[in-house]
């Protein structure tokens, strides 16, 4: 076979679009995780597939789903792009010292970007690499130091290792002109009157409604936004009532932009520092979670705002 037959790639974006639907398993994951629209992802997977005369996705239901040619031929990619992947890291090890932490986007954006100087100045001067995250990410490929997530139900591998940070108490929020609209609300029961901003699913809303005492949830509509500080600015722009944490909540409290619409005390989850488990004493890696929980202790006390009833 001649080197120019073995280099005939399709487009490599079409290549990467259809990996990544193939792992996350739905368009919009992908994009998602490509920052891109899903309709940018199907028009990527319908060009790779004109590009090598081959069917690799079939309708299933109102998605989208794999041929047998498709798990076939996705499975090759992605092993193809893990092994540029740890080429990549290769290189960026052997030339930077940089830190890689992965944190979820609204923590990174709203709580973290501000401080990366204090970070870094901590770290000893240590360069760091910020990369906000929606899922979560593959320490395998040795690209990732650590990871800071909110979690509900952590599962570790034992090549990981995982510490609570902060255990927060999730807020029913809305803006100041939503709470005044909505006077007459006063129990979470009242809360399934008015419209809620999801995340992905009604999930975490069912689940806060039961932990606040709400026997039977009824079906729950409302627009889903897929990521937690986009509910948040929905929020604060008066479209309806969000959850979030006390951790992502604090200054928008303060300065008036949101109000606890209906307090609970009710606490889902974690936020996690996450390394793997053969790094958890490394220098960096244990300054690293000195320094958040040091930053726990010194921000996130209960927000002083109470609901403006």
């Amino acid at each position: 076979m001649s080197e120019a037959f073995r280099r005939r790639l399709p487009p490599l974006l079409a290549l990467r679009a259809f990996e990544t639907f193939g792992r996350n398993g739905t368009v919009r994951g992908a994009a998602d995780e490509l920052a891109v629209s899903h309709t940018v992802v199907s028009r990527h997977i319908q060009n790779l597939e004109a590009a090598i005369g081959v069917k690799l996705v079939q309708k299933s239901g109102r998605g989208l789903s794999l041929t047998r040619e498709g798990k076939r031929y996705s499975g090759q990619l992605s092993r193809a792009l893990d092994l540029i992947a740890s080429a990549t890291s290769e290189l960026w090890g052997g030339s930077s010292d940089a830190l890689h932490i992965c944190c979820m986007a609204g923590l990174a954006s709203r709580r973290l970007l501000a401080r990366l100087p204090e970070i870094e100045r901590f770290l000893g001067g240590r360069e760091i690499i910020l990369q906000p995250i929606s899922a979560r990410p593959d320490f395998s490929q040795g690209e990732v130091d650590a990871e800071i997530n909110y979690l509900e139900y952590p599962n570790f591998p034992p090549d990981l290792r995982g510490e609570i940070v902060y255990r927060p108490r999730i807020l029913a929020v809305a803006s100041q002109a939503f709470n005044e609209a909505h006077r007459h609300i006063r129990t979470a029961s009242d809360l399934v009157k008015l419209p809620l901003l999801h995340e992905r699913s009604t999930r975490q809303w069912e689940n806060w409604l039961e932990h606040a005492g709400v026997v039977s949830v009824p079906p729950l509509k409302g627009p889903k936004l897929w990521h937690g500080h986009l509910a948040v600015e929905a929020a604060r722009l008066g479209q309806g009532v969000a959850l979030v944490s006390d951790l992502m909540a604090g200054e928008l409290l303060t300065t008036g932009e949101l109000v606890e619409i209906c307090r609970a005390n009710v606490r889902l989850g974690a936020y996690y520092f996450i390394a793997p488990a053969r790094r958890w004493n490394d220098p960096a890696i244990s300054a690293l979670r000195d320094w958040l929980h040091g930053f726990v202790r010194q921000c996130m006390v209960e927000p002083a705002a109470s609901p403006s009833r």
